[in-house]
């Protein structure tokens, strides 16, 4: 046995070894993205699942009760404050009466607002259906009326002169249901629609953007509530009806609904190839993955809220697509698939 040190040939060793190069050293794990732990839209899937939820008789029972009494009880204690007031000193008591009826008369505008916002979707809704009828017995007479109505809808308005011009000019010539309203389509609704457009794919980039960037719990769920209320609020102003406040909630309810019922919301495997890129969420941290799917999901929410609120219903192959928009949305947000 040895009593010193013991030295050892590393370099005789490693020279015998051929040279690892980069390009032979193996792939960093990347992170699984796959089955549970797959990007899912749950900002959009919360959204849905609130709109879509139906409370119960009982529950509506419960809370229209308690908001009566709260009404009964504000209106007599504010009548007691008032007449109390006007018999201790007359002078203040009358201001506050002139008050308290200005307050009213308020009430009564913002009501009689929200009872006209209500009568112009119901009109929309009625020349969207009687367009589907029209198109779909190739009623002409009854396509000629829907035609008539749409003028008369856009008379007011400077920004569709020019289409209702050229409708005019040209609408003696079609005779055939489907051509008239593809003429009304191209001419009138043509530049709405890449109004609304705009206004779909602002709020798809504010949904992924605030999902993949900002770390607070509820965050994307808040913004993406407010995100699409404002865009479907926006898109039935663009077409035409304005939905005030209750029409709004009325709007985003029927559209919401109408996607959890056609499965629209749902997370699908096209939604992910065309909007990602095939392997891109793969590559991508989940944050980034869920912005994706939230701004896609938004996308259809917009794409929907469109065909709601627009007075006649999309030719063929004129509906937006959910990819293309979501693309427009996120260019140079999110990094493409293949460099």
């Amino acid at each position: 046995m040895s009593k010193g040190p013991v030295l050892f040939d590393i370099q005789a060793d490693e020279a015998q070894k051929p040279p690892v190069s980069p390009a032979e050293a193996p792939p960093v794990p990347e992170a699984d993205l796959s089955g549970a732990d797959a990007p899912e839209g749950r900002a959009m899937q919360t959204i849905a699942a609130l709109a879509a939820g139906r409370p119960s008789r009982l529950s509506r029972l419960f809370w229209s009760l308690p908001l009566t009494l709260l009404g009964v009880v504000v209106s007599v204690a504010a009548w007691d404050f008032v007449t109390n007031l006007i018999a201790r000193m007359p002078l203040l008591g009358y201001a506050v009466t002139v008050l308290v009826v200005v307050f009213v008369l308020v009430l009564l505008a913002i009501a009689l607002r929200e009872m006209t916002a209500f009568s112009r979707l119901r009109r929309i809704d009625a020349l969207h259906r009687a367009a589907d009828t029209a198109l779909a017995d190739d009623d002409l007479a009854g396509a000629r009326k829907v035609v008539q109505g749409l003028t008369q809808l856009y008379a007011a308005r400077e920004d569709t002169a020019w289409g209702r011009e050229r409708l005019q000019e040209r609408q003696a010539d079609q005779f055939d249901a489907a051509t008239l309203l593809g003429l009304a389509e191209a001419e009138l609704l043509a530049p709405l629609d890449a109004a609304a457009k705009k206004e779909v794919e602002a709020a798809a980039r504010q949904v992924a953007t605030v999902t993949a960037i900002v770390p607070l719990a509820l965050a994307d769920v808040f913004v993406a509530l407010t995100s699409n209320l404002r865009m479907i609020r926006r898109v039935a102003e663009i077409y035409g009806g304005r939905s005030g406040t209750l029409g709004g909630w009325r709007l985003a309810r029927v559209v919401l609904t109408h996607l959890v019922a056609t499965g629209a919301i749902a997370v699908g495997d096209d939604l992910i190839g065309s909007v990602a890129g095939g392997t891109l969420l793969s590559k991508l941290s989940r944050r980034f993955g869920e912005g994706i799917v939230n701004g896609a999901l938004t996308a259809r929410v917009g794409v929907s809220a469109m065909e709601v609120c627009r007075p006649l219903p999309f030719s063929q192959g004129k509906r937006p697509s959910v990819s293309r928009l979501v693309s427009r949305a996120l260019a140079g947000f999110f990094p493409r698939s293949g460099g």
